[in-house]
Order: C-alpha cells, then structure tokens, then sequence
C-alpha cells in the first residue's frame, strides 16, 4: 500500500499546537491518523525558528515549546526537494510545494492564500483545515 505523505505549512502546525480544540488541531489529528507527516530540513528549521519566537510566551512556555518541537520531529518523514519550485506568490512558501511534489503528498494542508489559490498543485489538492476535514 501505498504511504500517504501530508504536508501542514507551518501556521497550520503552529495553530494546531496553540489551540488543543481547534479545526487546524483536527486536520492535524486526521492527517496522523491516516499517513505520516514529511518535512524538509528547511520546513523544520522554519517552524523550529518561528514557534520558539517571544510572542507565543504567553501562551506557551519556551520549555513546553521546544518539547512539542521534538515531540514532532519524531514523527516526522524528513524528505529533501530535488525540483526548485518558484511558482508561489510568495517565495517563502515555495519549500512546502517542493516538498509536497518530491513527497508525492496526498495533501498539502494550508491556510495561505498564496498556497491556496494554487489547488490543486500538479495533483495534489491543496486545502485548509475544515476542507482537508470535511473532504479528505
């Protein structure tokens, strides 16, 4: 069988840590339950160095922080793009669509409109959270 590979950008995963009852919390659940999570060495670094900022101190503590951290790198598949995309408005977001092509991703999980506006990628469906819920 076939494994399925998800990619969530790091919004997503950051919303999903933050806020235990929410949609983006959910479709993280969903997607762990039905395949494996891939990251990038550069997709990790990006959520590693964004969650870890100041601003989310007063939700969680930088100590509680680095644990989910870790916690999630154990079950991430790391998976390294061989292709440059450059197809994204916003060129920061091209790593998750070169990930999400090397991966063969059954779905990218997104709340950027600058990935949205691009489903599907080269067939893989790029959705938001209570999308990838309610229809994957």
């Amino acid at each position: 069988m076939k494994n399925n590979f998800f990619i969530i950008d790091t919004n997503t995963l950051i919303s999903a840590f933050l806020l235990p009852d929410s949609v983006t919390k959910q479709a993280y659940n969903k997607a762990v339950r039905l395949g494996k999570l891939s990251a990038s060495i550069e997709t990790y670094d990006e959520l590693r160095e964004v969650f870890l900022r100041p601003k989310f101190d007063k939700y969680v503590s930088p100590e509680k922080r680095l644990l989910i951290i870790n916690d999630i790198k154990e079950l991430l598949v790391f998976i390294e793009p061989t292709e440059k995309i450059l197809d994204c408005r916003d060129p920061k977001d091209n790593k998750f669509l070169e990930l999400a092509i090397v991966a063969g991703a059954s779905c990218l999980i997104s709340g950027d409109k600058d990935l949205l506006i691009l489903h599907p990628f080269r067939n893989i469906p790029i959705l938001n959270a209570i999308d990838f819920i309610n229809n994957f």
